[in-house]
């Protein structure tokens, strides 16, 4: 009898692949980790196969996903470590409980005095080291479990976020919709930073409210948007694959 200890995988896959997709929004990580997992057994006949993501992508947003197979799954905290960069879209004049539009727009402000000059000054203020309270809405654990299960119960107020370090390296506005008193930026940032957090200290600062109205990550490290392919572009692969 062969020793089932020393068997090798025949599939890359198995062995280990680090894959780049682009997360379709309103998708979870976990939903396309579990596509891709179906994918795999399904068109290559793999019965079990280890895959995960490393690096969780909001629902609400977009972009850059980076999901490991069989052995490579052991490097998945090596890329959760890298630095992130993202396009921002902050709506200015009103807060949400979750600081996105996964919960409804709520305390609204005259935004009439804001221009771009003023929160480009106001931004001047997050570059660098800070501390930063991850969203109560967020998979972040408190004493165990994820702090959006509390929220969503209706006990937000009960969940007490705890601060951590980040490091934001550069905030550039790249579009500024004066009527809507809405811009995009792009952020450059560390490991942990949460977008939704900065929108909504960025409000906070200006004190007239924000919260992030969409995001798309395009960096991971090295790794950019443009190395990454959709779910559709992975089955066709997978379709023509041959062992």
């Amino acid at each position: 009898m062969p020793d089932i200890q020393t068997q090798q995988p025949s599939d890359p896959f198995s062995l280990g692949q680090v894959l780049v997709f682009d997360k379709p929004l309103r998708w979870t990580s976990f939903d396309l980790v579990n596509k891709v997992r179906y994918m795999l057994k399904t068109h290559l006949g793999i019965k079990k196969i280890k895959v995960g993501h490393a690096g969780t992508l909001d629902p609400l947003a977009s972009g850059l996903l980076i999901v490991c197979t069989g052995r490579k799954t052991k490097e998945i905290t090596t890329f959760q470590d890298h630095d992130k960069k993202y396009i921002a879209t902050i709506q200015l004049g009103a807060t949400t409980p979750s600081f996105d539009l996964e919960t409804e727009p709520e305390d609204f402000k005259d935004v009439s005095s804001i221009t771009q000059e003023t929160v480009e000054n106001c931004l001047k203020n997050f570059i660098g080291e800070q501390t930063q309270y991850p969203p109560v809405y967020s998979a972040k654990k408190i004493d165990g479990k994820p702090a959006y299960i509390s929220a969503h119960k209706g006990r937000a107020d009960e969940v007490k976020m705890r601060p951590h370090l980040i490091y934001i390296y550069g905030i550039k506005i790249t579009d500024w919709d004066d009527g809507k008193k809405q811009f995009k930026a792009i952020v450059s940032c560390s490991k942990g930073t949460y977008i939704r957090s900065l929108a909504h200290d960025i409000g906070q600062r200006l004190g007239v409210g924000a919260y992030l109205a969409g995001l798309r990550r395009t960096q991971i490290g090295e790794i950019h948007i443009e190395s990454a392919i959709s779910l559709e572009d992975f089955e066709k692969k997978l379709s023509n694959f041959k062992q």
